[in-house]
């Protein structure tokens, strides 16, 4: 008997079997109990459980960053890097392998490419980029897929993020509530989550009667660089403004510094993520903080669940404004 025939009869997953056969602690008393009493009476002996394991990809799961808006971001971002970190841990600990790609979408299969490769068995992706879209599709048939990503209503696909809505509209209010009134928001409007942190950083604006305008560019820290210095030259510097992502933000520190431009005296900034760089940054960054250890263990507690076939939903993890020296 196969492995797979095992976990239909369990009706458990594969990487359950493979788990409870192991004496995994992941899985519950109860259900062990169940799988070991199914292989013994099938006869499923360990030397079997090795070569099944080596002819199936079971308890592995697939980390994907889906990287359709921005095909020169790479793993080293420092958002990734922390995410993609806590992820790790929490998988490993939890007895599985990781299988870890950076995709460039280059057809719409791509995510039924990545799914229904026989390697993984479940996948976490980090990011919606601007594959929203597709991950609708594949998320209605394919159940074990969980996104860091933002909500949108009546989605399918599950999703755990920041509430960028409310991180976008705090980094304005606490703009405004310093007498700033010329805010500037940097970085990529496209993307679900920094749409939605646009979007309240535009609504707190509009609601103080307070000027804002838009400085549309790609996030890579060289583009975001040249683009401010580009708008720096062409008149007077906003006296706030409200970066992306803490990377972005990095780049809009260095523009103003070569420019002369005394941060936060004449120009405040705000950044998003709470990168552990962002501390140590001259001046240090204030920021909205997003709790990435507890998204990545609602991430995974998800997505485990989604495994097991039990039922799992959204969840959003609340932003925390973070003041140091830049604004």
């Amino acid at each position: 008997m196969k492995l797979a025939d095992l976990a239909v009869l369990a009706g458990v997953s594969t990487a359950t079997v493979s788990r409870a056969l192991a004496g995994h602690n992941s899985v519950n008393a109860k259900t062990q109990a169940r799988i070991l009493a199914l292989a013994r009476e099938h006869d499923v002996r360990p030397n079997q459980l090795a070569r099944n394991l080596r002819l199936k990809s079971t308890g592995a799961i697939g980390l994907v960053l889906p990287l359709g808006h921005a095909k020169t971001q790479h793993l080293t971002d420092p958002f990734f890097l922390s995410l993609l970190g806590f992820l790790a841990d929490l998988l490993v600990e939890r007895g599985y392998d990781i299988l870890l790609s950076r995709v460039i979408p280059d057809a719409d299969d791509w995510l039924e490419r990545v799914v229904d490769s026989g390697r993984i068995e479940g996948l976490l992706l980090v990011g919606q980029s601007d594959q929203f879209g597709v991950i609708e599709r594949v998320a209605q048939r394919y159940r074990p897929l969980v996104v860091w990503g933002a909500h949108r209503p009546d989605q399918h696909h599950l999703t755990i993020g920041s509430d960028n809505v409310a991180g976008g509209r705090m980094a304005a209010e606490h703009l405004i509530a310093q007498g700033r009134r010329q805010l500037l928001f940097v970085g990529d409007p496209a993307p679900p989550e920094f749409a939605d942190r646009l979007a309240g950083f535009a609504a707190a604006a509009r609601d103080a009667g307070v000027a804002h305008d838009i400085l549309a560019t790609p996030m890579m820290p060289e583009a975001v660089h040249a683009a401010v210095a580009e708008h720096l030259a062409r008149g007077a510097a906003p006296d706030a403004i409200f970066a992306a992502s803490d990377v972005a933000a990095m780049s809009v520190l260095r523009a103003l510094a070569e420019a002369g431009i005394d941060i936060p005296g004449t120009t405040a900034v705000v950044g998003y993520d709470d990168v552990t760089l962002a501390a140590h940054t001259s001046p240090s960054l204030t920021t909205i903080r997003q709790d990435l250890a507890i998204g990545a263990e609602l991430m995974v507690d998800r997505l485990l669940k989604r495994i097991a076939g039990e039922p799992a939903e959204s969840a959003i993890v609340p932003p925390v404004l973070i003041t140091r020296q830049s604004g």
